[in-house]
């Protein structure tokens, strides 16, 4: 089919009509749906969904998957009319030339494609012969070969002896499909398969992301949708940042399924406003309840230590305690649509008792400590760990806690100023937001401002407060609001637990909690009750 014939196909494009709902409510058809992506957690019926549409879909049905096409699958199912395993059978049945034994959709695929290169040049040749004019055909299996080595710009494709033959840039060895690798395979193949749906179809891929890398993955499907653009692509997929790519996406959550009644609870999303696309899609992918934290996925310890005190939640580390509280916000905001719970952590830093309050009040957590790294410095979690390692609890606290009152002396000028400069900033940024008149009474206002606010008197105040906490040896009060990313190290709490540097002490808190032991109670009890819950 021409390229001019499939734009022309674009406006004959089916609605497609969703499968049962679980709530007996009529079900939904989509209209001039170009993409489709279907998300859901394990289990969740996603697979079964697909299944019923392409029953709706009819003789329009064409299903392709990289990983059942890659490898022999032995089936007893009649394959779908017009799949590549249809068309394969329909050669075999029909050509005169020797019969094809493949044993893989991929070998398949490769073998209609030249087959359909040997007719076209047999119909060039036999029209040359008899003096008529005729365009050099261009194959299906041209375009597949172009858009590939776009993809892999070192790779070759050669025609040899029937034969599709490989070789890199810079070597003069030839080699089969079979040293490409999967990823090379997958691209081949779903390049090619494509191009063999039948017009208008409705191409039904199951996990696009499989062997492909991440950072071809929207690209190389922008290229195979511009390649067919009469049909609509129903992606069945756990990759939530491919979903969140597609640029005419209508994104169907599938909850969970009834086989008795056969029937599905879905929905048809709708915008996320705030809340990032994919960070949506991959939260709707869990059944639990999220919480979001600071940090990132590999570095910060939120995003390690969270899931082994909350179990309970799928937790989501975001970067920033901004993105974080405005996540929570967002998420709840759509809360009638998704009715899945959510809250926050964010590390207490400076906060004002009443900033603290208003942060709860809004569902995010705050610990009673300033930051991460005091909550692997609570006694609570000290202690555990100097028991886990055969060590005397009650010496090895008593020495923490010396060595960190120590700390907090030598730094309580500078921790106060970094308290005024957080409140002063803070104070700031409420009294500015305010309506003015006109610049004269915003000029007058920010003269104001410093008498108002009075940092020095501030400071001292905090001062004379960090002094009480250090003289009374209040240590969870200096670990309120001691900000010191060095405490883990400074504080030697490593090697009072016989332990080498202070990442092992985080990694034993870690293994600790993996277990179900009483040491991973003690700790886990501690850091809850530091955020004022209780078991």
């Amino acid at each position: 089919m021409s390229t001019v014939h499939y734009a022309l196909c674009i406006e004959l494009k089916m609605d497609l009509l969703l499968p049962k709902r679980i709530d007996g409510k009529q079900s939904t058809i989509l209209r001039d749906t170009r993409q489709i992506t279907i998300i859901g957690a394990n289990g969740s019926g996603k697979s079964r969904f697909c299944n019923q549409i392409i029953k709706e879909c009819a003789d329009k049905a064409y299903r392709i998957s990289a990983l059942k096409a890659l490898f022999p699958i032995q089936s007893t199912e009649k394959p779908l009319p017009g799949s590549i395993d249809a068309m394969f059978n329909h050669i075999n049945e029909t050509s005169h030339q020797v019969k094809n034994s493949a044993d893989t959709e991929f070998d398949k695929l490769a073998y209609i494609m030249l087959i359909d290169e040997f007719r076209e040049l047999m119909n060039y040749k036999a029209h040359q012969l008899m003096g008529e004019q005729m365009e050099f055909p261009k194959t299906r299996l041209d375009q597949v070969v172009r858009k590939w080595q776009s993809v892999f710009p070192k790779n070759k494709v050669l025609r040899e002896n029937g034969k599709l033959m490989f070789t890199t840039e810079g070597h003069d060895d030839k080699y089969s499909m079979l040293r490409l690798s999967d990823g090379e395979k997958a691209v081949l193949y779903y390049l090619g398969a494509v191009l063999y749906a039948m017009p208008d179809a409705m191409i039904i891929v199951d996990d696009p992301e499989t062997f492909i890398h991440h950072s071809i993955m929207q690209t190389l499907w922008n290229v195979i949708e511009e390649m067919r653009p009469d049909c609509t692509f129903i992606y069945n997929t756990h990759d939530v940042d491919f979903a969140s790519s597609r640029t005419d996406n209508q994104c169907i959550w599938v909850k969970s399924f009834d086989p008795v009644a056969i029937a599905w609870d879905y929905e048809v999303m709708q915008s996320s406003q705030n809340l990032g696309d994919a960070l949506y899609f991959d939260i709707l992918g869990s059944r639990k309840p999220v919480l979001f934290v600071e940090g990132d996925d590999t570095h910060s310890i939120d995003s390690k230590l969270y899931p082994l005190i909350f179990p309970e939640y799928t937790v989501k580390p975001l970067g920033s305690c901004d993105k974080v509280i405005e996540s929570v916000r967002s998420f709840n905001d759509l809360k009638s649509f998704h009715q899945l719970d959510s809250r926050g952590i964010v590390d207490r830093d400076r906060r004002s008792e009443e900033e603290v309050a208003y942060l709860r009040k809004k569902n995010i957590l705050v610990p009673d400590v300033a930051e991460i790294e005091n909550i692997l410095m609570l006694e609570g979690v000290v202690r555990a760990v100097a028991r886990y390692r055969r060590r005397n609890d009650s010496d090895v606290f008593a020495k923490v806690k010396r060595s960190v009152l120590q700390m907090f002396d030598h730094e309580i000028k500078q921790q106060a100023l970094q308290h005024v400069r957080h409140r002063v900033k803070h104070q700031v940024e409420v009294r500015i937001d305010m309506k003015f008149r006109n610049i004269n009474a915003l000029e007058e206002h920010m003269i104001d401002l410093v008498n108002e606010i009075d940092p020095r008197s501030m400071y001292e105040d905090f001062c004379r407060e960090f002094h009480v906490l250090h003289q009374q040896g209040d240590y969870h009060g200096v670990l309120r609001v001691f900000n010191q990313k060095q405490i883990l190290g400074d504080s030697n709490v490593a090697a009072l637990c016989g332990l080498n540097k202070k990442d092992d002490y985080i990694k034993t808190v870690l293994n600790i909690l993996k277990g179900n032991n009483r040491y991973a109670q003690d700790i886990r009890t501690a850091i809850k009750q530091c955020f004022g819950l209780t078991e």
